[in-house]
């Protein structure tokens, strides 16, 4: 099963498979998500996640395997 991720605020959709890793989805769509550690301590991958309460490091996520669509809006941190 393929799950439609879309990006905004670029407007990009792009299939991906469930367990896939977020940057990856990310990369293969042109879509630049800013990392640092790759760990998830420095959180300058945070993105909203729709259906999320709070931001999600992007580095250390995958796509769900329990939607059918999900949409990722980068936004752009001033600190870094």
């Amino acid at each position: 099963m393929k799950i439609a991720v879309h990006f905004l605020p670029d407007d990009v959709t792009i299939s991906a498979e469930p367990g896939e890793p977020l940057l990856q989805v990310a990369e293969r769509a042109g879509v630049t998500i800013p990392t640092g550690c790759l760990m998830g301590s420095c959180h300058a991958c945070e993105v909203e996640v729709d259906g999320e309460a709070e931001p999600i490091c992007a580095c250390i996520s995958a796509v769900p395997g329990n939607q059918a669509k999900m949409t990722v809006n980068l936004y752009v941190d001033p600190t870094w």
